[in-house]
C-alpha cells in the first residue's frame, strides 16, 4: 500500500511567517489553506516552485471565507458558498493541485430533511465540479455544533453505490471519527476504505471541557489522558492509499514547547 506522508499548515496556522517551518521538513506533501491573503498565498506558491513537494488545497483558500455551507448556511448562503468552491477548485486544477478537500458532508446538527437526498444533490455537484476541472475533490465529513455526530452519522447510513457512482474521495479526520464514534471508529471507517485518500493524523487531548488535536505519540496508548489509536492507525495503514497528514492545533508558543519536550523525551 503506497502511503505519501506530509504536514498539515494547521500546525502553523497558515501563518506566512512561518512557512519556513512547512518546507524545512522532509516530507513530500503539504496540505494548506486558510491563507491570510492573496500575497501569502502567492508566497506559498513560490516557496513550492523551488521544491518538488506536492500540496492539496484544504478549502477554504482565504481565511474569514466559507468552510462549511455547501449544504446549509452556517456563514453564508449556500448559493454563495458553491460559487466560491468552484473558484477554487478552477485554480487549484491550473495550479496542478494533488486535490482540493472540502468539509463535506456538514450538518450542524441532524436535519428535518432527507439527509441521503440532501447528501447526493450535494455529490452531484461535487462530480460536475471534479469532471469539469478534471482534478480530484476530497470530502472530509466532520463534527456539527457542540459536536454533534450528525453528519458522521449520516454518511455512515449512506450506499456506498450512489458515492461510488459519483467517484469522490474521502478524508477520514481521526480526532472527529474519534468523537463520533468512539470505539466504533474502525467500524464506521471500514465502509469507505476504498474512497479515503486523506488521513488527518492526530490524538485528541482533553483541556477542561475543550480539546484541542495533538500529533500521534506512543505513549498515548497508555497514558490514560488520550484515546487509544494504534489499532485506528494499522488499520488505516493496510486498508488506505495515499495521503496522511501530520495535523495539530498546538498554536500556542507554550503547547509547542510543551509538546516538544514531550516528544524529546523531557517530562
Amino acid at each position: 500500500m503506497a502511503h505519501h506522508i506530509g504536514i498539515s499548515g494547521s500546525v502553523i496556522l497558515s501563518d506566512s511567517k512561518l512557512f519556513h517551518e512547512l518546507f524545512k521538513r522532509h516530507l513530500p506533501h503539504i496540505e494548506i489553506g486558510e491563507f491570510q491573503d492573496e500575497e501569502a498565498f502567492r508566497c506559498f506558491i513560490e516557496m513550492l516552485g523551488k521544491t518538488n513537494k506536492s500540496f492539496g488545497l484544504h478549502s477554504p483558500l482565504f481565511r474569514g471565507q466559507s468552510k462549511y455551507d455547501l449544504l446549509e448556511k452556517i456563514s453564508m448562503n449556500p448559493e454563495e458558498a458553491w460559487i466560491q468552491f468552484e473558484e477554487e477548485v478552477e485554480r487549484m486544477s491550473r495550479l496542478r493541485a494533488e486535490y482540493i478537500l472540502v468539509h463535506f458532508p456538514y450538518f450542524k446538527k441532524e436535519t428535518s430533511r432527507n439527509p441521503a437526498e440532501v447528501i447526493e444533490e450535494g455529490l452531484k455537484k461535487l462530480s460536475v465540479l471534479q469532471r469539469k476541472y478534471g482534478i480530484l475533490i476530497v470530502c472530509e465529513p466532520k463534527l456539527g455544533f457542540k459536536q454533534s455526530p450528525a453528519g458522521i452519522q449520516y454518511l455512515d447510513r449512506f450506499s456506498v453505490e450512489t458515492w461510488r457512482k459519483y467517484g469522490l474521495g474521502l478524508c477520514v479526520d481521526i480526532g472527529d471519527y474519534i468523537l463520533a464514534a468512539g470505539e466504533k471508529a474502525i467500524k464506521y471507517i471500514e465502509k469507505w476504505t476504498e474512497f479515503v485518500r486523506v488521513v488527518h493524523l492526530h490524538n485528541v487531548e482533553y483541556q477542561g471541557d475543550k480539546y484541542i488535536w495533538v500529533p500521534v505519540h506512543p505513549s498515548h496508548e497508555n497514558d490514560g489522558s488520550h484515546h487509544k489509536i494504534k489499532k485506528l492507525m494499522d488499520f488505516l495503514a493496510r486498508n488506505v492509499r495515499k495521503y496522511f497528514l501530520s495535523w495539530s492545533t498546538l498554536h500556542t508558543r507554550t503547547l509547542r514547547k510543551k509538546w516538544q519536550k514531550k516528544v524529546s523525551g523531557g517530562q
